[in-house]
């Protein structure tokens, strides 16, 4: 493979951020890229639908007997959030939306769930320091033959 075939695949986001992209998003400018590519398979507003997991909702089930694992209540980063979305998502097209894109449909589920404030810009800086719900839920591997 060359540099270049190699730098387009190298997306991957670290959850402390490094590798994120330049580019900016808001809830608002997200609402119209999910309504467009996200809202057939995880509902109108992040419900989910069918066989589709719920991105909304869900906080303070996960000590339940029937937790709901969202982005809301589960996700321990933000910048995972994030990654996911740029790699993986729409799930029958994925890699097609823009990094502004991304910033943006980050910004409405983060909105949805009221990690963020309705008019939040979303970019790499300002996704670093978004604080989620889950964020103590998760512990750093402890073998001392991993990298940290």
């Amino acid at each position: 493979m060359t540099n270049d075939q190699i730098a387009a695949i190298d997306i991957s986001v670290l959850p402390n951020g490094e590798g994120l992209p330049d580019g900016k998003g808001s809830g608002r400018e997200g609402a119209k890229v999910y309504a467009t590519h996200c809202a057939a398979c995880h509902g109108d507003q992040g419900e989910g639908r069918g066989d589709f997991v719920a991105l909304v909702g869900g906080r303070g089930t996960l000590s339940s007997n029937q937790p709901v694992l969202t982005v809301g209540s589960y996700w321990p980063t933000a910048t995972t959030v994030f990654d996911y979305i740029r790699r993986a998502m729409p799930y029958n097209t994925p890699g097609v939306l823009t990094t502004n894109e991304v910033y943006a449909v980050t910004a409405w589920i983060l909105e949805k769930n009221q990690i963020v404030a309705p008019g939040t810009v979303l970019d790499r800086h300002a996704l670093l320091k978004v604080s989620m719900p889950n964020e103590e839920g998760f512990v750093p591997d402890p073998r001392p033959d991993l990298a940290r």
